[in-house]
């Protein structure tokens, strides 16, 4: 009779959290040991001893440094920010040639306990925690009473999840893919008369080709030639350029397309961009206040049309990720604003045949992960975790790179350093890790360390500091989702420039 008593507590108690618990799930318990240099995971939950309970995410994190063959510890945690781990256990995939290890997973201290394979061997675990044993007893006792709980809890965490990632992530291409009519297709021939233009003088090398300084007709033009081997990338550009509705201020005036008359060169012919390129002009000219402003919105809104998905008088433009967004890669007019060009490396988001076109095109790009500048690639490109397969993914990897060239003019501005006076123009990362990155470096320091080009000091003192940075952490966020929209980021600017102009 007291047996049946008791039975009878324990199930009324079950069933009270489990009623209790539908409307606050369970937060993830997680191993914790940091060195010192990765102490920001202290942010990611309370703190108990080796024990973390997460607050904002469902995922435990572990990274391990290879030494001598054996994984030693360097961080477990939970992970900073919400995604996806669909791993049970701690899994771990080596990561810079086999120099250390990293594991995502979904249960309760699971990475205490991280397995791993070596080149011919077969899995096997190699570290264990101290926390072991706790994990074991908690498992053992949450096992038990709270089974029914754990079935209710999954199924409604993962409802919400998708339907948070509806209401915040904009459509993907599927959601604009599949239905689409070829209306993206070229609709407009570009073959120019080369005999017309006179090319004067070199004045640029890219990655693929030569940039010249000609005349045509009188008017000054920049001709981009691109030798026979080069013809592919001279391909993907041209395709970028005679998409519809692709006019805008924000990016340089296509002219045409030609064959040079004496060899088997092709050459694509654009406006002339008086400044030269956005590097350029910061290495020779420092800014104000407001002539940076207009170089940031002008380049945001350049990037936010690439991005952009329109349809006008049975017209379409679909969205483009530029995929090497530099500062060599953004021209500067006259006037003082910037547009964006070299399209070699990029991909047009559509599918006009359905889904299978993208699909195709992700798997041939599978080989080109890190296409682009490698100091400005975003840490998910850089680990090679990127996602080919989604427009979202490839076109936040643009809004981190737009956050570095904001960055750049916003540190030659003479009105936001102290004393008025600029520093030398640096490339992102280049005082930290010098003029000659390499992806080891980058991947340890942006990636692993989740680091970011030094913000100065005296912008808390400026009344629009703040702002600024706030901005910049949100387009280089290390969560692809957690970043900007490059619109999201010209509105930012609006407001920025109405609250804090002269």
């Amino acid at each position: 009779m007291i047996l049946q008593q008791w039975w009878q507590i324990f199930a009324v108690g079950c069933i009270f959290i489990c009623t209790s618990s539908q409307s606050v799930p369970q937060k993830r318990l997680c191993a914790f040991q940091v060195t010192p240099k990765n102490n920001r995971y202290r942010t990611a939950g309370n703190v108990s001893g080796s024990v973390q309970l997460c607050e904002n995410t469902q995922c435990c994190v572990g990274f391990f440094l290879m030494i001598d063959g054996q994984p030693e510890v360097d961080v477990l945690a939970c992970d900073m920010v919400d995604k996806s781990c669909p791993h049970a256990t701690c899994k771990a995939q080596t990561r810079l040639n086999g120099r250390f290890m990293k594991c995502l997973c979904n249960t309760d201290l699971c990475n205490s306990n991280i397995t791993w394979s070596p080149e011919s061997e077969e899995p096997r675990p190699t570290y264990s925690n101290p926390v072991d044993n706790i994990g074991k007893a908690a498992g053992i006792i949450l096992t038990g009473t709270f089974v029914v709980l754990c079935f209710l809890l999954i199924a409604v965490a993962r409802w919400r999840r998708i339907i948070q990632m509806k209401k915040k992530n904009p459509p993907s291409l599927d959601d604009f893919g599949g239905s689409l009519l070829c209306s993206c297709q070229t609709t407009k021939t570009s073959e120019i008369d080369i005999s017309n233009i006179e090319l004067q003088q070199i004045v640029g090398y890219g990655h693929f080709a030569t940039v010249w300084q000609g005349k045509c007709q009188g008017s000054l033009v920049a001709v981009k030639d691109f030798p026979a081997g080069r013809k592919h990338q001279f391909t993907a550009e041209k395709e970028v350029y005679e998409l519809p509705l692709m006019e805008h201020d924000g990016i340089v005036h296509f002219l045409g397309t030609g064959k040079k008359l004496d060899g088997d060169s092709c050459l694509i012919v654009l406006q002339y961009a008086e400044c030269g390129s956005l590097h350029s002009y910061l290495c020779k000219h420092t800014t104000n206040w407001m002539l940076s402003l207009k170089l940031c919105q002008s380049l945001s809104q350049g990037l936010s049309y690439l991005h952009s998905d329109l349809h006008r008088h049975d017209l379409h433009k679909p969205p483009v990720a530029h995929r090497d967004l530099s500062s060599s890669n953004v021209l500067v007019k006259a006037d003082g604003t910037c547009v964006l060009c070299d399209f070699g490396c990029s991909t047009i988001l559509r599918s006009c045949s359905g889904h299978r076109r993208w699909q195709s095109q992700a798997r041939n790009m599978e080989g080109h992960a890190r296409l682009g500048t490698l100091r400005y690639m975003s840490p998910e490109i850089l680990e090679g975790s990127v996602n080919l397969s989604s427009s979202w993914c490839l076109m936040q990897g643009d809004v981190y790179a737009l956050g570095l060239l904001l960055w750049e003019i916003w540190i030659r501005c003479s009105d936001l350093c102290e004393g008025g006076i600029a520093p030398q123009h640096l490339l992102p990362y280049e005082s930290e890790l010098g003029a000659n990155v390499t992806l080891e470096s980058l991947v340890q320091f942006v990636f692993h360390l989740d680091m970011r080009p030094s913000v100065p000091k005296h912008w808390e003192l400026l009344p629009q500091g703040f702002v600024l940075q706030e901005l910049l952490a949100d387009c280089w966020d290390c969560d692809p989702d957690a970043r900007l929209t490059a619109q999201c980021v010209v509105d930012r600017l609006v407001c920025i420039q109405s609250c804090h102009s002269p």
